[in-house]
């Protein structure tokens, strides 16, 4: 018996759970690394709080992904344009990091029917 069918979620909702813990992990510990920026550990924390939402099915999870989504959407495009394409692993992970981010939070909305 598979975990989805154990928690009585779909495998997509099992996935964007996981994007959103490991990427919150991921942002809170390159804080460390980075000297402390205010908006890498506001990301990591809406991205903790968002994969809180989505694994229990919270009502508010749409907005705050509303949140998240433009939030990373800026940081990554920035990085992109500010690096410039100079460091290649920087900028593959910056795009994975944004088509994720789109892929996810647009399941989030559609399913909760906040776009169409």
């Amino acid at each position: 018996m598979s975990l989805a069918s154990k928690l009585k979620v779909s495998r997509i909702e099992i996935v964007s759970t996981a994007f959103y813990a490991v990427s919150g992990v991921i942002l809170l510990v390159f804080l460390f690394l980075t000297g402390y920026p205010p908006h890498v550990a506001f990301l990591g924390v809406l991205s903790l709080i968002v994969a809180y939402g989505v694994f229990t099915g919270r009502k508010w999870t749409p907005w705050i992904n509303l949140v998240l989504f433009a939030g990373a959407s800026t940081f990554a495009i920035y990085t992109l344009i500010s690096i410039g394409f100079s460091n290649l692993l920087v900028a593959i992970e910056m795009i994975a990091y944004v088509a994720l981010t789109w892929v996810f939070a647009y399941y989030n909305l559609l399913k909760r029917k906040i776009v169409t």
